[in-house]
């Protein structure tokens, strides 16, 4: 992810954590190393170890804002975001405007969905920042996933570390015990035509309240789980708002 001080990954930072509960990785803010039970574990075979040994003889040796430096001019799109960059490369104009150059313009108010299936938590938010994203509106009607980064606490949390706004419209999620059975998209296009039909209307206040953000200038992603949009309902909310705004542009991520 493009953090406030360069490249970071959230779901890196947590395996990390779990790995040194549980004996894996030394306990170091400073440093990644295996304890003798985590060199065990990890088994590395002979691939592995050539290619370590490169990468540890091509960057082990720097430290500090050398790294940062070296992180931010051959990768610039992970330093679109930080404050520190200016300062690491105070001497690198050129870089700096590569930094500026990558980063995405901003996007015309509008409509996206995005599912997170199949997808980290850093593959997922960098799709949204290449689209402009400035509010991600959960449709979710249970925040929950077992899939890392998901859940509404982690998910409100790592948007707003990257400067995208987090709503949660539980009302316009389906309930659970509708999505039992469902096999074929015959079956889904059943269910969606009830939902649409019968239930999106009675919402008025919620598919109101994103036509707002839309109006004063956001660029609003719909999200659930599904990958392919046809068998998810926020491809229902997007047909319902788009019925009543002619000339809402809309794009699935």
């Amino acid at each position: 992810m493009p953090y406030k001080y360069g490249a970071f990954s959230f779901t890196s930072y947590a395996d990390r954590l779990k790995l040194i509960d549980k004996g894996l990785l030394v306990g170091s803010s400073d440093l990644w190393e295996l304890t003798l039970d985590g060199k065990a574990a990890a088994g590395f075979d002979d691939d592995l170890r050539r290619d370590a040994s490169s990468f540890a003889s091509r960057l082990g040796q720097m430290r500090g804002k050398e790294l940062i430096a070296y992180t931010y001019k051959h990768f610039p799109y992970y330093a679109m975001n930080s404050e520190i960059a200016d300062e690491i490369l105070s001497h690198e104009a050129c870089a700096l405007e590569s930094i500026r150059q990558i980063k995405p313009a901003s996007g015309m108010a509008g409509l996206a969905t995005i599912g997170y299936e199949g997808k980290s938590i850093e593959a997922y938010l960098n799709i949204l920042l290449k689209d402009s994203v400035t509010v991600l509106c959960d449709v979710r009607r249970n925040p929950i996933s077992r899939k890392y980064g998901f859940s509404k606490r982690v998910l409100a949390s790592s948007c707003s570390r990257v400067g995208i706004k987090y709503e949660h419209l539980p009302r316009l999620g389906i309930e659970s015990s509708k999505r039992i059975n469902l096999g074929t998209q015959a079956d889904y296009d059943d269910l969606f035509g009830e939902y649409f039909n019968d239930y999106l209307p009675k919402q008025k206040n919620d598919l109101k309240s994103i036509s707002s953000w839309i109006q004063s200038g956001e660029r609003v992603a719909l999200t659930c789980y599904e990958a392919d949009v046809s068998q998810c309902h926020r491809g229902c909310v997007a047909k319902m708002l788009q019925s009543s705004s002619t000339d809402l542009t809309l794009s699935h991520l």
